[in-house]
């Protein structure tokens, strides 16, 4: 499902963000992103949304070369993804739904699809009661829940998340981990970059190590749903 092959991403300063990475994610894996901070797991991240293009190298999503992608196939791309951040990323002047509907207004959506593709996704995270509130008055935790919504609104194929939990407490961060694990076990491919090892204790899943731009560990990329939860 995504393939990186001896991928390098040097910025115009001269960082090497990336040096030489290959992997490869079958479709409906779940995989942590590890690393310090500055190791490139953010860059990495961007590679595959075609935020940042790679110096050198192949970045493949499915059948797709990312290189050979322009105008109207990049967007097309950016829409079988969702994306979910550390600091979520809500606009404070909309509601709660009016947040989680903004990838499907922006793409064209009709307006009764777009409200019923809103009220499952707020469902599915728990928050379908507070759809009218806005994010200002929500807990860390249920803000990075509607991040997760907005996400995943557009039933994209792969869910990528940079350090989700970095803000939150333990009891919250599992929960919000948990959500992750619901969205794998519909066969979307999961890829998280995250500081937090504890999480890495608690999920049987595939472990992808970076280091100042390189690639120093790779444990077995496994499907969750098929490896169990520990």
């Amino acid at each position: 499902m995504i393939r990186f092959s001896q991928v390098s991403k040097r910025y115009p300063n001269g960082h090497d963000a990336l040096s030489d990475i290959s992997f490869l994610l079958p479709k409906g894996s779940f995989t942590f992103l590890t690393g310090h901070s500055g190791a490139g797991k953010s860059t990495l991240l961007k590679l595959i949304t075609l935020t940042e293009l790679a110096s050198r190298g192949q970045v493949l999503v499915g059948e797709k070369n990312l290189s050979k992608l322009s105008g109207n196939k990049i967007a097309a791309h950016r829409r079988t993804i969702g994306s979910v951040f550390q600091d979520h990323k809500l606009l404070e002047d909309r509601t709660v739904e009016d947040n989680v509907a903004l990838p499907l207004v922006v793409s064209g959506v009709e307006h009764k699809e777009t409200h019923r593709r809103v009220r499952a996704a707020l469902d599915k995270v728990g928050l379908l009661n507070k759809a009218k509130r806005y994010p200002i008055t929500l807990s860390g935790g249920e803000q990075q829940r509607v991040g997760i919504a907005r996400a995943v609104v557009g039933r994209p194929q792969i869910l990528l998340a940079d350090e989700p939990t970095g803000n939150l407490d333990p009891t919250l961060a599992d929960e919000i981990m948990q959500l992750f694990l619901n969205f794998n076990q519909i066969d979307i491919t999961v890829l998280i970059a995250t500081h937090d090892y504890r999480q890495l204790n608690r999920f049987n899943c595939g472990v992808i190590s970076l280091s100042n731009g390189r690639l120093v560990n790779q444990s077995d990329i496994t499907h969750v749903a098929e490896g169990g939860h520990v």
